[in-house]
């Protein structure tokens, strides 16, 4: 599982990397992702400190690369 996860860490930041800011389900579209394997992957790098999250007027969440 966590190889898994790892993987799709790496994807999810090389789709911030090209793309910018997006918001979760933006991502897991663009990798065709289920929801929860993005939370996961999020998780992952926000754990390693290598996310922004930012909160639009709307509550939408965006996610970029610090």
């Amino acid at each position: 599982m966590e190889e898994i996860i790892g993987q799709h860490a790496g994807q999810v930041w090389q789709v911030l990397n090209e793309k910018g800011g997006q918001s979760p389900a933006a991502i897991g579209k663009a990798l065709k992702l289920k929801t929860t394997e993005v939370d996961r992957a999020l998780g992952w790098l926000a754990r390693e400190g290598k996310l922004a999250f930012s909160e639009g007027a709307k509550g939408a969440v965006k996610v970029t690369l610090k």
